[in-house]
């Protein structure tokens, strides 16, 4: 009997496979899927990750702990399709030691997209399609799939990137027309795919994100797709169970590596800061511990959008007056993480999760009270870091260790950095520093030229540099303002003369997405 799952908030009463819960993303009853049991691994366990030819070795490795409802002989294969040549990297996720004696770098940036989401987003596809081909080969599913994704910047143009060309599979996807940067932009407008569709949307990843849900979550418009068009929705976001496991692939294979290394000793624990906007990324690390890993403390660093810093400071979710901040590290300007309510039902059970998501779309605001809380804290420190630090933060790295970061990273590396200089959390005084790197830097030319300029943030850029568009900014970092940073990936140079296929800009409510989706479908027939 392979693993089943359940739904957060206890309102559906089915328990689906894996291939299952991937094609469906969301729950009937609006919560998100769980596996019922998460499997141990030994300290041995994890120690024979390192010991396996590769990642794709190691990626199997965890998923057939799992026993989900695919052979070990098909997961393998897919993990060698996903963590191939596609990468630049064959380590896949590197680990680089920053110079300080403390703190080390999970490179998490080698995909086809240079960011984090590659991770999932090239292995997540490729289980969508084997579940589809099984559940049609069976006869229980006759419609091809229509995914909807919201993104705040690097989920799009993962996900685009994943399901390019897919059989039997459409993907839409609706970004924040002011709020990503220009490579992150042209990564989706010029995608090639005959299945693939892009939007802007006007107002913030916010206000994109909660048109995007409603419009899935409408059950008259999930009709006419299925009995007009033939299609059934789904989704890539990270409430899609999908994108979790894969995260949970990276951080396990990080530990064998830092135990291998010497780095982490038996008895002693790893403390991880993830630049967190979802919560999807520090959740995953958060479920590695669960299943055995030795992880200490997980530092959630927010940037300005600091909400997940002041609940876990507090207790309270409130999103009430609450101003939504365009920042230096756009892919985190988000002020609904949606992956919080996984960690909640493990912190407090179904019932109070449900109370508390009602709270926060009928009111927008839910506190956990102290119990709960104290619970969280055992686990997570919150912090959050302002767009001058960041960028501060992202010079003063490079200059002091020749590392060039992104601004999403630097924002962890400031907080990390804060957090070791205080000594620590009790027992934690010598414990090594994990600190994610999400994205490559060359994704976010005109911030990184401010840091490196010493140009505060939102200013122009003084000349030359600013005269220069957004290639030729990355230009001018890797040969005059920061030699030493790493070479500008293959991938972001051929976006540059790629040719913009989507152009539409559309408001930000449930009507205009779902209009957008529909004169996307007409453009197809």
């Amino acid at each position: 009997m392979s693993l089943r799952f359940f739904d957060t908030r206890g309102l559906d009463d089915c328990r689906p496979t894996y291939s299952e819960v991937i094609i469906a993303g969301l729950a009937d009853g609006g919560g998100l899927y769980l596996p019922e049991a998460l499997p141990h691994l030994t300290l041995a366990d994890i120690d024979a990750l390192a010991s396996l030819p590769s990642y794709a070795a190691r990626a199997t490795r965890v998923y057939d702990a799992f026993d989900i409802d695919f052979s070990h002989d098909e997961i393998a294969a897919i993990m060698r399709e996903a963590y191939g040549s596609q990468f630049d990297d064959p380590a896949i996720t590197p680990i680089r030691p920053l110079g300080d004696g403390r703190t080390h770098l999970l490179e998490l940036f080698h995909g086809p997209t240079s960011a984090f989401k590659d991770l999932a987003l090239q292995c997540m596809p490729r289980f969508f399609s084997a579940a589809i081909d099984r559940q049609r080969a069976t006869g229980q599913m006759s419609r091809d799939m229509l995914i909807l994704v919201a993104t705040s910047g690097d989920t799009g143009s993962a996900a685009l990137a994943g399901f390019a060309d897919r059989p039997h599979t459409n993907i839409i996807v609706f970004y924040p027309a002011d709020g990503i940067s220009d490579v992150q932009r042209r990564q989706m407008t010029a995608r090639p795919g005959a299945n693939l569709g892009v939007f802007a949307v006007t107002g913030n990843f916010d206000d994109c994100q909660r048109a995007v849900k409603r419009a899935f979550e409408n059950r008259g418009f999930a009709t006419w797709l299925d009995l007009d068009e033939g299609l059934q929705f789904s989704s890539a976001n990270s409430i899609n169970w999908g994108r979790l496991m894969p995260q949970i692939v990276y951080y396990l294979s990080a530990v064998a590596d830092l135990r291998r290394g010497g780095v982490l000793r038996d008895g002693g624990v790893v403390d991880i800061c993830v630049p967190t906007g979802n919560f999807g990324n520090i959740l995953g690390a958060w479920l590695a511990k669960q299943m055995g890993a030795p992880i200490g403390r997980l530092l959630c660093a927010s940037n300005e959008n600091n909400i997940l810093a002041d609940f876990l400071a507090t207790g309270v979710y409130d999103t009430r007056g609450r101003a939504f901040r365009v920042t230096t590290s756009p892919s985190m300007d988000i002020l609904v993480s949606s992956n919080l309510e996984r960690l909640l039902y493990y912190m407090a059970g179904s019932e109070r999760v449900q109370t508390w998501m009602s709270e926060l779309a009928e009111d927008g605001v839910f506190s956990v009270g102290d119990e709960a809380l104290k619970r969280l804290r055992g686990d997570f420190i919150g912090g959050w870091v302002s767009n001058e630090d960041t960028l501060t933060t992202l010079r003063e790295t490079y200059e002091q260790y020749s590392y060039l970061a992104d601004p999403h990273t630097a924002v962890a590396l400031k907080m990390a950095r804060d957090y070791l200089r205080s000594g620590g959390d009790e027992g934690g005084a010598d414990n090594p520093m994990l600190v994610v790197s999400a994205a490559h830097w060359a994704k976010f030319a005109p911030n990184v030229t401010r840091a490196l300029t010493g140009t505060p943030p939102g200013e122009d850029v003084d000349e030359p540099y600013g005269s220069m568009g957004g290639f030729d900014l990355t230009r001018a970092i890797h040969e005059t303002l920061a030699p030493k940073a790493s070479d500008v990936p293959a991938n972001l140079c051929a976006t540059e003369y790629a040719k913009e296929r989507f152009r539409t800009v559309i408001e930000s409510d449930e009507a205009s997405v779902e209009a957008a989706v529909r004169q996307w479908l007409d453009s197809q027939n």
